[in-house]
């Protein structure tokens, strides 16, 4: 059976997850979430209790919840190759050490932000403080990039990785909070989105996100339901019908 992403939208970081599983080249299947409709399908807490995005249910049809773990299992899948080095070579702790980053310290600089989207409650001066200090942090995180990227191609040299993938979907947030001019204040880290977002997947990843026909490279599947999956989820989390 084919591996299922199960994705949320809008504006989800599980577009680089789709973006991986392009890179990867091999068949897959997506399922949208949106993640604004509550409340979710209780069927979609058997693949995660904290029904969050994104999610996979794997080729042997097992669950699989958090982006890193996600990811790396889908760099296990090319073991070897540059979307996934062999553990215990320097560019798998490289890897590792980039999406670590990533999934922390890089995500989570956006936090102030969204919750002036989440909240209705709030005063003008507590919103006006939750967005000076998401500028600062993502600010901060951008100088990292931009130090980081200076001389390479990709985020571990010369070839593209998963961290790239993932990097793809996160980056996105800057232009959408508006936070300030990407090109003049962060050149080399402009320079290295624009060509990730000319990207096959990246375009590919955008056209799903937006509810578009969207071809791919030939090794999506198409999408499925949470109902059409009901039956690969493992006994003990299906007995109880949502």
């Amino acid at each position: 059976m084919h591996p299922v992403l199960f994705y949320g939208v809008p504006q989800g970081c599980s577009f680089g997850s789709i973006v991986a599983l392009e890179w990867l080249q091999q068949p897959y299947q997506l399922c949208r979430i949106d993640m604004l409709e509550y409340p979710w399908d209780r069927l979609f807490g058997h693949l995660n209790p904290l029904y969050q995005t994104p999610a996979l249910l794997t080729a042997d049809n097992r669950p699989l919840s958090e982006s890193l773990a996600i990811l790396l299992h889908l760099a296990s899948q090319a073991e070897g190759s540059p979307l996934g080095p062999r553990q215990g070579t320097p560019s798998f702790d490289r890897l590792n050490q980039w999406l670590a980053y990533l999934v922390t310290d890089f995500f989570s600089a956006f936090a102030p932000l969204w919750i002036t989207y989440e909240k209705d409650d709030l005063s003008d001066a507590q919103r006006a403080l939750l967005r000076e200090v998401g500028r600062e942090q993502v600010a901060n995180a951008c100088r990292h990039l931009e130090t980081q990227l200076a001389g390479r191609e990709w985020l571990l040299g010369e070839q593209r990785s998963l961290a790239d993938a993932y990097l793809a979907g996160l980056a996105r947030w800057v232009d959408y909070h508006r936070l300030f001019d990407l090109s003049a204040d962060y050149p080399q880290l402009a320079r290295y989105l624009d060509r990730l977002a000319s990207d096959p997947a990246v375009r590919f990843a955008t056209a799903i996100e937006e509810g578009a026909q969207a071809a791919g490279i030939g090794a999506f599947r198409g999408h499925v339901s949470l109902a059409d999956v009901r039956d690969r989820l493992p006994t003990h989390l299906t007995n109880t019908r949502a």
